[in-house]
């Protein structure tokens, strides 16, 4: 492969299924991406999946049941399945339902009165062949592959897409689940593995049944399966909150290389846990799965097809050597554990929050284990990768992403911010209070604006504005005339005055810049060099 190509592929899954963004949306984007008045009666509590994959065929079919809480009284609930599935049926205490159909959003008739505060469970059964990931995972769906033996391996994959594209849901990122019971039915003798706790394998004459059950909240593109010819390792890491267990699912043929690359994992946890707080899922542990693509933050079951190598699939995304240092899909998918999975957005529009800051982990886990230079370099890196092709944030309310820059823009938008403080202990707290007071919640980017400004003390309105509304950067002009260094800002929102460092002659000092042209006496002849942490452009004009 070539490095043009890597490279290609590399911008490809930054922007992710940020490309496929139309211009007009249509009813379905709205039902899909909307918190409609069927969906916002209840509250969802629990999901008991039950699935039945059949490789050769390509097809599933299985049931889910969905216990909530009744918010406020109704009688018309909606369910996502995406087609060519088909929701075949829909009960209640034993009763069946009738459900009206609209596209992928499936509309049940409850037969009785919903009591506020009391807890209800519906029943729906479904079966079809699922879409085919086509690109997995930004075209995604199901991967229907093969190992080098000839026997399946099989994924899914559904960020974006919805994870109504395999099973049925209330397929919006607002209510996550508080736990989760997953049962996945196939052939022998295959493996299967899914998000949680293993609870027991159960065997029938021709096929295996895999318990699994996730205790914490989970989103549902966090839900996964995956099937293959999997064999286990694993070890227990000294976390913060105590032994964490850590388990590891291979290819066969893959062993010997997993056992080296996944060692990468304990640093892992070791920097992400000093800068972000302990792991959030203790309770269901922390698995890393072989895949038949790149890889995917599943919750506690982070999926892995690196190709055992350092890099993106070998390729350094910053091009400055750093990049080499560490496997991208363990660290960056589980980064996502904190920001995604932990931290989730409660409409797409804000997807930022979890690539942002996730892009941004990279970067600290070269800090913590190379030191500020190395992350430094890292992050300035990336913004090769940056097109400022429109705003970091999308379209509310219709399940549109922002654009692609919400990785590396969100990134150094972030290592920016740090520099504003020049206090690390202060950054680190104020990333470890993210965790802490948004724990497993979904949250709003205003509500991480807010506490971002109150945390640092700083009005940061204009600075966020300015990086995720908008695809100008702020381009700082200057001229020197004798004694004197004019400057001032151009390319910014209104009110954007951020402060920046310079080095004169090698010392260390702040300029003020507005709008406004403002003059700071610079002795003739001194050196002058703009900070490259700040993520601004410069331009020298003519007196």
């Amino acid at each position: 492969m070539t490095r043009r190509t890597l490279y290609s592929l590399a911008l490809c899954f930054l922007a992710g299924l940020h490309l496929t963004a139309q211009e007009g949306f249509t009813r379905q984007d709205t039902l899909r991406g909307s918190i409609t008045p069927e969906r916002s009666w209840w509250d969802l509590t629990y999901y008991d999946l039950s699935l039945e994959v059949d490789p050769s065929a390509r097809f599933i079919s299985g049931s889910n049941t969905i216990g909530y809480t009744v918010l406020e009284p109704a009688r018309r609930m909606q369910v996502d399945l995406q087609a060519p599935l088909v929701l075949e049926a829909a009960w209640q205490d034993g009763q069946p339902l009738e459900v009206q159909h609209e596209g992928n959003a499936h509309f049940i008739a409850l037969a009785s009165d919903q009591q506020p505060g009391s807890y209800r469970e519906v029943v729906v059964r479904y079966s079809g062949t699922p879409r085919e990931a086509v690109r997995a995972p930004w075209d995604g769906g199901f991967s229907w592959k093969q190992d080098s033996k000839g026997l399946p391996f099989v994924a899914t994959s559904c960020q974006g897409l919805g994870a109504s594209a395999w099973w049925p849901n209330k397929d919006h990122m607002y209510d996550e689940v508080d736990s989760m019971a997953i049962r996945v039915t196939v052939p022998k003798p295959l493996f299967e593995v899914s998000n949680g706790r293993l609870l027991r394998i159960e065997e029938g004459d021709s096929t295996r049944t895999f318990h699994w059950f996730v205790s914490n909240p989970i989103n549902n593109y966090g839900v996964n399966v995956n099937i293959g010819d999997y064999v286990h390792f694993g070890e227990t890491y000294a976390g913060e909150k105590g032994p964490l267990d850590l388990d590891y699912y291979v290819l066969r043929e893959n062993l010997e290389k997993a056992r080296e690359q996944f060692k990468q994992t304990t640093l892992m946890l070791e920097a992400f846990e000093h800068w972000f707080g302990p792991y959030p899922f203790y309770e269901d542990s922390f698995k890393l799965v072989e895949v038949p693509y790149l890889g995917m933050e599943h919750q506690s079951s982070v999926t892995y097809g690196n190709g055992y190598q350092n890099g993106y699939r070998g390729y350094d995304l910053s091009g400055s050597g750093w990049g080499l240092k560490f496997d991208f899909i363990i660290i960056h998918e589980a980064g996502h554990e904190w920001f995604a999975n932990n931290i989730t957005y409660r409409d797409a529009a804000d997807m930022w929050i979890h690539e942002g800051f996730t892009a941004y982990s990279e970067n600290l886990y070269l800090d913590y284990h190379f030191g500020n230079q190395a992350a430094s370099e890292y992050v300035i890196g990336t913004r090769r990768n940056i097109q400022n092709d429109r705003p970091v944030i999308g379209t509310y309310g219709v399940n549109q992403e922002g654009s692609g820059d919400m990785y590396y823009k969100g990134a150094n938008m972030l290592h920016t911010l740090r520099q504003l403080l020049e206090d690390d202990g202060l950054w680190r707290s104020i990333l470890r209070g993210l965790n802490t007071d948004f724990y497993h919640q979904t949250v709003t980017t205003q509500q991480i604006e807010n506490y971002l400004s109150e945390k640092t003390g700083k009005d940061l309105s204009s600075f966020f504005d300015q990086y995720l509304r908008t695809v100008l950067i702020p381009n700082l002009e200057y001229r020197r005339e004798g004694g004197k260094l004019h400057f001032r800002y151009t390319d910014t929102v209104e009110g954007f005055d951020m402060p920046i460092r310079v080095f004169v002659d090698g010392q260390s000092q702040w300029l003020f810049p507005s709008s406004q042209w403002k003059t700071e006496a610079l002795a003739e002849g001194a050196s002058l060099e703009f900070d490259p942490n700040f993520y601004i452009t410069t331009t020298a004009v003519t007196p």
